[in-house]
């Protein structure tokens, strides 16, 4: 978990005021990768109980917008968000339960991939997302019947 200290640190640099509900959003999104929306305002109300749902929506998309946290949709999923940024990492989903795991970048640097045609666009990020069966699943299905 994000060592409060560190969590202002970081919102000082990306430029952004230093508000409770800043901090405890970073620090639950920090401590629980992959989160979806309503996970990190059960979270954050542990801590701020009178935090508003708006209020964590809103906090999640200047984080966004400053760089801060990453947000991910894998098809048929929900909003995700994560601290890990600024690596051009990919992700690993279960099709069981909906699990999701980080994934280096196979090969070479971001944005890990080249595309045979860039319609004349500046790449910068390549997104890969992995489908599988994670392990727990995997051997649930193999113990039934």
């Amino acid at each position: 978990m994000t060592v409060r200290g560190d969590a202002e640190q970081q919102l000082r640099s990306a430029s952004l005021r230093v508000t409770r509900p800043r901090v405890a959003v970073l620090d639950v999104v920090d401590a629980h990768p992959h989160a979806d929306t309503d996970s990190i305002f059960t979270a954050v109300r542990e801590t701020l109980p009178d935090v508003s749902r708006q209020a964590v929506y809103d906090v999640l998309g200047a984080l966004t917008a400053s760089g801060l946290v990453r947000k991910i949709q894998p098809t048929g999923s929900v909003a995700r968000y994560e601290s890990r940024v600024g690596d051009n990492h990919h992700h690993v989903v279960c099709r069981v339960c909906g699990a999701i795991a980080d994934v280096d970048c196979a090969v070479g640097e971001a944005p890990c991939l080249h595309a045979s045609d860039d319609n004349g666009f500046v790449i910068d990020e390549a997104e890969v997302i992995y489908w599988g069966t994670c392990p727990d699943c995997t051997s649930t299905l193999r113990s039934q019947p």
